[in-house]
């Protein structure tokens, strides 16, 4: 039986602003200091969010990335993004409440805190980024996902046929497969009801990584020696533009692997208290930064150590490796899986802006608000179905599988997310906000270091684009729309 209840006042619980007195709630066992239920998030939890959205398919192209810029340059600039986005971090968890970090009002999206801290026209700007880029995610890695189901398929070919047969293959099917299954996953109301994907897409993560790792190590052992140099990929090789080009994309690569600041205060707002949010956040941070650049030395150096000039752009699906066909199948399905739950990890802010502003501007409408309760067998509670947010996120996850469909530039496509949202969400917002929060004043000198940190993280993201661009202009010259083959 089918029941229609009341209003839905659980759309999104980290979006809604409620009003209650606070002294009263604060007492209860049951709620938080804003009125809303307990958040059960701690260190692990946050850091299994972030890991999910970080070790995502911007590790695979690591090797790639390293290849281009050597072995002086490429170990340098990953160390170099883990600090300063482990640092702004710290700066944007410092935003999540304002003036008091203990009792100090919430801000329960990225948008809020911009909103909270800086206002006018930044607060759209915001807005317009991080939705630009969650949307780009989106379709990076239904392109990623397409791209390790092709893999798999191939590989099973190539053992078949004793590697005579090309195995070429439109990546179409893959990605509406991957459209459909996020479908059905984005039906999961809110961030908190996530944890348990998050939880299974990281372990899936280090499974793949580690896999692509020890391939990488028994692949140096079996040269007998480290492939590469000191500069990257030689002129020659690649024109002397290409190469400026290579360099400018494997900086946006890098920065694509690093970036989850768009979802920090979103991950931030599923964390229980005390300790303050904020502490807690800087260890979850601290933890994930040093796991994630760990995995990511390992597996871009070893990588390229294994192919040199070689790297290709997907270390477990450009076919540097065809043996064991079996491991390869393995960790594929694994970045698949992950992928899955990242996807959800990264949309489910956007999905709770669009319903939130639905919410607010139709506010009697039951189409929009109410939910209908469906009982599934098996289990205690009833699904609540929301028909507005249900027809809305079909349509998102439709409208990206497209696109992907129409775009699969794995590579160029990872390195023009990673240079568009870096400089803004990464390190603009969280420095700017930071500096009116602590009160810092102009001039001083934490002031113009921070700005300084500021400008030169903006060079490089206006780099990494323009290397991206130019990778994606030079696909498209021999890419035809729906029929893409590998």
């Amino acid at each position: 039986m089918v029941e229609k209840v009341g209003v839905n006042n659980n759309i999104h619980n980290q979006t809604f602003d409620v009003s209650v007195d606070v002294h009263q709630q604060g007492a209860s066992k049951c709620f938080d200091d804003d009125g809303r239920l307990k958040r059960t998030g701690t260190v692990w939890t946050a850091s299994a969010h972030i890991i999910t959205a970080v070790i995502g398919s911007g590790v695979l192209s690591l090797a790639w990335a390293i290849a281009q810029l050597g072995w002086i340059a490429g170990p340098a600039v990953m160390i170099l993004f883990s600090l300063v986005t482990y640092y702004t971090s710290t700066l944007l968890s410092a935003c999540y409440r304002n003036g008091d970090p203990v009792s100090g009002k919430r801000n329960y999206t990225y948008m809020d805190a911009v909103h909270s801290n800086l206002g006018g026209f930044k607060v759209k700007l915001c807005g317009l980024v991080q939705y630009v880029n969650l949307f780009g995610v989106a379709i990076g890695y239904t392109i990623a996902s397409s791209i390790s189901m092709m893999a798999i398929k191939r590989s099973n070919c190539f053992y078949k046929s004793g590697g005579k047969n090309p195995c070429k293959m439109n990546s179409n099917i893959y990605m509406i497969s991957f459209g459909i299954a996020e479908i059905i996953f984005s039906q999961i109301p809110d961030f908190d009801q996530l944890w348990w994907l998050s939880l299974v897409a990281a372990v899936m993560s280090f499974t793949y990584s580690t896999i692509g790792l020890g391939l990488g190590i028994g692949k140096v052992i079996e040269n007998k020696g480290f492939k590469g140099s000191l500069t990257g990929i030689t002129v020659g090789t690649v024109t002397e533009t290409e190469k400026v080009w290579r360099s400018f994309q494997a900086l946006g690569d890098i920065a694509f692997a690093y970036s989850y600041s768009m979802i920090l205060i979103e991950i931030q707002d599923t964390v229980k208290s005390p300790p303050s949010e904020s502490k807690t956040m800087k260890k979850a941070t601290l933890v994930s930064v040093i796991v994630t650049t760990l995995f990511y030395m390992l597996c871009g150096c070893f990588g390229y150590a294994a192919f040199g000039d070689a790297s290709p752009g997907n270390l477990l699906t450009g076919f540097g490796f065809y043996n064991p066909y079996w491991l390869l199948d393995i960790a594929n399905a694994a970045i698949v899986i992950h992928l899955v739950g990242a996807y959800q990890v990264y949309c489910q802010p956007l999905f709770a802006f669009i319903e939130k502003n639905a919410s607010k501007r139709f506010p009697k409408s039951d189409f929009i608000n109410k939910d209908i309760e469906v009982p599934i067998p098996g289990f205690k509670h009833p699904y609540k179905l929301n028909l507005f947010r249900s027809i809305w996120r079909t349509i998102f996850v439709i409208i990206t599988t497209i696109i992907s469909m129409l775009l699969p530039f794995f590579n160029d496509i990872v390195g023009l997310l990673g240079s568009l949202g870096f400089w803004p969400l990464t390190v603009y917002f969280p420095v700017e906000m930071y500096i009116i929060q602590k009160r810092i004043p102009k001039w001083s000198t934490t002031w113009i270091c921070l700005q300084l940190l500021s400008i030169a993280c903006l060079i490089i993201s206006i780099a990494a684009a323009a290397g991206s661009i130019a990778g994606v202009v030079s696909d498209l010259k021999s890419y035809k729309p729906f029929s893409s083959e590998y």
